[in-house]
């Protein structure tokens, strides 16, 4: 009986803790604009790859020119 007090109590701590998670990551507009993450994400892909083009491309203009 002991352990089940102990069990109830830590399930209600943990589940307490996640609602006031929830509620500072509410207050701090965490939850405002998920949207927007994606395409922070996708941008910066393409950004990397039209740099690393850029790269192959002025490393063959160099080779040329040699």
């Amino acid at each position: 009986m002991y352990l089940t007090w102990i069990a109830i109590i830590a399930s209600l701590l943990m589940g307490i803790g996640a609602v006031l998670i929830f509620i500072f990551a509410v207050k701090k507009d965490y939850f405002k604009n998920l949207e927007e993450a994606k395409y922070q994400v996708f941008w910066s892909d393409v950004e990397e790859l039209i740099e690393s083009s850029r790269e192959e491309h002025n490393n063959g203009e160099d080779a040329l020119r040699k």
